[in-house]
């Protein structure tokens, strides 16, 4: 079964003269524990994708399947919950919640899932030890470096065993070293959990580490063709 389906998607806002197609008839299919890095320019409708396959906006028309679930017709509190039990988000700015710790940040992902305390304490400090920030659990997100907030988005991405993680621009506030370490750190992260992922990128250098790369212009989806 495929983690995730776009079946003729498509996004529109406004209507008639006014309308402005965002997503223009989308069809992809990403497989159990593959990576897909879906690159193009700014405004190409990367972001209204990524949206979309999360739960977050509500196609104009078309079909979105998430592990073999139906998506498209669910009401907003229907996709909230979907999206607490099946997906995993690292934004762009990694929106942590400034006033608890790293630790903390993972946790309160576990308490708006309704798991137990015990539980997503263990799942907590294990994603934490694995992402190298055990020393670093009781820190404000103030106090630590770019890439260790972003380490910390990526857990919280994780903290619930999503089947699905949508990534968007994890290192465009990143220098090339950082950002490749990101990078590094989400495939072993996804890979390991046998979890699929969509990398939103507009740095091709980036794309390398997915098993696929799909370029988007102006709402189409396009495969690239050979080098």
């Amino acid at each position: 079964m495929a983690s995730l389906e776009l079946i003729d998607v498509r996004k529109t806002y406004g209507s008639g003269a006014t309308e402005v197609v965002a997503l223009d008839h989308a069809t992809l299919t990403v497989g159990d524990d593959e990576i897909v890095a879906l690159v193009g320019p700014s405004g190409s409708g990367k972001t209204t994708l990524l949206s979309i396959a999360g739960g977050l906006l509500a196609p104009s028309s078309g079909q979105v399947l998430v592990g073999g679930e139906d998506i498209t017709r669910y009401r907003p509190r229907q996709r909230t919950e979907f999206r607490r039990r099946r997906v995993g988000f690292v934004f762009q700015q990694v929106n942590l919640v400034p006033f608890l710790t790293a630790r903390e940040n993972l946790l309160v992902m576990a308490q708006l899932a309704g798991r137990r305390a015990r539980a997503g304490a263990e799942r907590a400090d294990q994603l934490l030890a694995e992402l190298g920030l055990t020393a670093r659990a009781h820190q404000l997100p103030a106090t630590l470096s770019g890439g260790e907030r972003q380490r910390v988005a990526i857990g919280r991405a994780l903290m619930n065993e999503p089947a699905l993680i949508l990534v968007d621009e994890p290192t465009s506030a990143l220098d090339t070293r950082l950002g490749e370490q990101v990078m590094q750190l989400i495939v072993t992260e996804v890979t390991s959990r046998s979890t699929a992922a969509v990398i939103v990128t507009h740095d091709h250098r980036m794309a390398r580490f997915a098993h696929r790369t799909v370029e988007i212009i102006d709402g189409h989806l396009h495969a690239p063709g050979p080098d």
